[in-house]
């Protein structure tokens, strides 16, 4: 517990006032930023800036060249610390009456720069891991100059306040019978799909990409012919060079791209679609020679009625009829029955497209029948989709066929 102090003691609402440590540090824990408050020839100041907490210390992150850091020499700047969590709009059917749900903290104290070399560094760690836990393993560390050119602050947290509203409306009575729409609409703060730089080839690391049920996380898997990695932007060049061709875009509903830049918004496309739950996307990679050679997804993943789609399936013609398509399916096939214990997996295809028709059946595929005018083409036409399942207790016999195909004596495709 932090005992109040007159700082720290509300006037109002104290009913939304908590003094709890844990609860102080879990919303300093949360947020990514707060705000930094001190005077400057008796003048407020507010200053954005990163914060870590480190224990019983808040830690701040500025410039050597910034006045509030230049003050906290010798005995320390007076400082108080605002960071506040938004989790949701509160509507009432009165104006009066409309609020938010937050979760806030405000510490007092004097700040002081940190001096020591092992206590600065451990918190410049610790606000990289903040972002990423194993982030400071896989970056390099500050250099000397770097680290003379960077100042931290220590906030000891001793005055220290939570205030939070959570729930619904409040309401006068009066007011009950209003034809006004009212209730609470929830805010959080989500990651989109991590976007790397140029020239970055590494892949997103996996505290970049957001946990999720097995049905939806495209787990690397890896045959003797090719290997599905999670697709992300750092494939985009390769995969444009791999299937920069307008047979294999003939049947596809979505434009081909015409350059880089276009894959990458094809590649975007994908990953939005997976940070929604709707497509989880892999890169086909020759196993051989470690070539992109084409894409794959399951798609809409229904864990509930232990079904998904395998679709979005495009490789470079240079690729065709080799192993690396009939092992691909063989791989999310036995991801779908085995791992994720799927009891219905679909295939849908244009029904102008007898290749990739055979190709189905020769999965062991059954064919249900026609969807009618349900995609819509880049152009603006309907197609026509014929409509392939495949069972769970079909399963073994069809993976004995793949396996068998995929035999070096036996033909491939």
């Amino acid at each position: 517990m932090y005992p109040p102090t007159p700082r720290t003691t509300a006037t109002r609402t104290r009913d939304r006032m908590s003094y709890d440590a844990d609860a102080a540090h879990a919303v300093l824990d949360e947020a990514y930023h707060c705000v930094l408050t001190f005077t400057v020839d008796g003048e407020p100041r507010a200053l954005p800036t990163l914060h870590v907490r480190v224990g019983d210390t808040l830690y701040l992150h500025g410039s050597t060249g910034s006045r509030p850091l230049l003050a906290a020499r010798g005995d320390g700047l007076p400082v108080c610390v605002a960071v506040t969590l938004l989790d949701g709009l509160v509507y009432a059917r009165s104006q009066f009456h409309h609020s938010a749900n937050y979760r806030s903290v405000v510490a007092h104290g004097t700040a002081h720069l940190v001096t020591d070399e092992r206590e600065k560094a451990a918190a410049m760690t610790a606000l990289v891991e903040k972002v990423g836990a194993g982030r400071s393993a896989e970056s390099r560390p500050p250099s000397r100059r770097e680290l003379a050119e960077t100042a931290v602050l220590a906030l000891p947290l001793r005055e220290v306040s939570t205030r939070s509203r959570t729930g619904g409306v409040s309401e006068e009575p009066a007011d009950l019978d209003l034809p006004h729409w009212a209730g609470v609409v929830p805010l959080r703060l989500t990651a989109g799909a991590a976007e790397p730089a140029d020239g970055v080839v590494a892949p997103v690391p996996a505290y970049l990409r957001p946990a999720r049920s097995p049905w939806r996380d495209p787990a690397v898997l890896r045959g003797e012919h090719v290997v599905l990695e999670p697709l992300d932007l750092t494939h985009t060049e390769e995969l444009y060079a791999a299937l920069d061709d307008p047979e294999v875009w003939r049947h596809v509903g979505s434009s081909r791209p015409r350059s880089a830049d276009d894959m990458a918004g094809y590649v975007r496309t994908a990953l939005d679609a997976h940070r929604r739950g709707v497509r989880v996307p892999w890169v086909q990679r020759c196993a051989a020679t470690g070539a992109v050679v084409g894409t794959t997804s399951y798609y809409e993943p229904d864990e509930e009625l232990r079904s998904l789609e395998i679709g979005f399936t495009q490789i470079g013609r240079d690729w065709w009829r080799t192993g690396i398509n009939t092992e691909a399916k063989l791989l999310l096939l036995t991801r779908a029955f085995e791992d994720l214990g799927a009891v219905r997996v679909t295939w849908q295809t244009s029904t102008q497209n007898e290749r990739s028709q055979r190709a189905i059946e020769r999965l062991g595929a059954t064919r249900e029948g026609t969807l009618r005018a349900n995609r819509r083409r880049a152009d603006g036409s309907w197609r026509e989709s014929a409509l392939y399942s495949m069972l769970a207790d079909e399963w073994p016999n069809a993976q004995a066929r793949l396996r068998e195909r995929l035999r070096p004596t036996a033909p491939v495709a």
